[in-house]
């Protein structure tokens, strides 16, 4: 008897195992999928001579992440390395190996967001260097104090506050970090030519609507694996995490629709915004809190993306400031306003650690990044030279141009 039960206790585990492990393999093959929503986004964003550059800037990104990743970053947040012989690795069905996976698309949207920002001016190589570091250490070192525990600072927030710092799946983490590199970048890059006419801000409009929506949408789907599949086990999943999702996505809709006033750029960007801002309370909040917040992000976009592009000197092509920075700050915020009880939420959970944890995701971000790129800049230098910039990184960098006109 005991024999059998033994069998069907490993039978069970074996079964949980597999099954968790494919759960998350799935998950980290919808967020892969998002990359190609990066891609498309910024080819519809950027002029015409400048597709092919955004499309090999996302695939390259990609690669250099995950050898970052792989040998440093995820050591650096979690203390693991690859190491082993593969029968240790393999152990568990190989779950450990599937969440790295899983992990590693996460990693890797941050030069996947620095790259909507840095659009149509930036060096190529200098750019996939940038991106090995921050991968490699500015991301993971944040990544590692939140979701591992690392350096105390979880623990000094539980002791001092009663709670943890919440988020669930990254509007700080992932969102925010990168969107705050991408400022830093940025500002470092200056305006592209031709902005500025006659002391008047000019905007370039972007080049195919089409492809805008398409990597708009793409995103939204893959957003789903993004949330819901950040519980990383079976057991773990919740039917809350997609509604909340899925509501925080309409008030992005409805309030870039209104704050917009129908401009397609607007519309296709705040669904994003208010998946971006529900990462972090996906898991605690009532569906009407998620509404709020996604509609509160955005407006939030739609505003500052404005103004960033018509009264400052901030070149931000896609705005992925104020779409990934300030509507991913926003999301831990309001993990810490909605996720409260007193408002529908489930509870446990802190304004006050919210927001200083909030605040030291920004922190990070920003120094490591002033680090990475002033570095680069004084070495190799950032921008491409004002005659490529003026052919398109298409043809100085790739020598070929999207579209054959033969």
């Amino acid at each position: 008897m005991s024999q059998t039960v033994s069998q069907v206790h490993g039978a069970v585990q074996t079964l949980t195992q597999s099954s968790d492990t494919l759960f998350l393999l799935l998950g980290a093959i919808m967020v892969f999928l998002m990359h190609a929503g990066f891609a498309f986004l910024e080819v519809g964003t950027v002029r015409r001579k400048n597709q092919v550059n955004a499309l090999v800037k996302i695939l390259a990104d990609f690669g250099v992440s995950a050898i970052a990743y792989f040998f440093i970053g995820y050591w650096v947040a979690y203390g693991a390395n690859f190491f082993a012989d593969a029968e240790t690795l393999s152990q568990g069905n190989g779950y450990e190996l599937v969440k790295f996976f899983f992990l590693l698309t996460f990693a890797a949207a941050i030069p996947a967001i620095v790259s909507g920002g840095i659009a149509e001016r930036a060096r190529f190589y200098p750019i996939l260097i940038a991106t090995f570091f921050t991968v490699g250490l500015v991301y993971p070192l944040f990544e590692g104090m939140i979701w591992n525990g690392n350096f105390g600072l979880q623990a000094w927030f539980e002791t001092r506050f009663g709670y943890g710092f919440h988020d669930f799946a990254g509007s700080v983490v992932v969102h925010g970090v990168g969107g705050w590199i991408a400022l830093v970048a940025v500002v470092f890059l200056g305006m592209r030519k031709g902005r500025v006419r006659a002391g008047k801000h000019t905007n370039f409009a972007p080049s195919n609507i089409p492809f805008l929506a398409l990597g708009a949408w793409i995103l939204c789907v893959g957003w789903f694996g993004f949330n819901v599949m950040s519980a990383q086990t079976l057991n773990g999943i919740s039917g809350l995490v997609a509604m909340n999702s899925l509501m925080a996505m309409v008030g992005g809709i409805l309030a870039a629709l209104v704050a917009g006033k129908n401009d397609p750029g607007f519309i296709h960007n705040g669904p994003l915004a208010g998946l971006v801002a529900i990462c972090a309370g996906s898991d605690l909040m009532h569906p009407l809190g998620a509404l709020v917040t996604g509609g509160v992000a955005g407006a939030l976009f739609v505003y500052l993306f404005t103004y960033l592009q018509n009264k400052t000197q901030i070149d931000d092509v896609l705005g992925v400031w104020p779409l990934h920075g300030v509507c991913g700050a926003w999301g831990g915020i309001a993990a810490g306003i909605f996720g409260q009880a007193s408002l529908g939420g489930l509870g446990g959970v802190s304004l006050t650690v919210q927001l200083l944890g909030t605040l030291a995701g920004i922190v990070v971000a920003v120094a490591g990044s002033i680090v990475v790129y002033g570095i680069l800049n004084k070495v190799s230098g950032l921008r491409m030279s004002e005659e490529d910039e003026f052919n398109g990184a298409d043809l100085a960098i790739h020598k070929i141009s999207s579209v054959n006109e033969d």
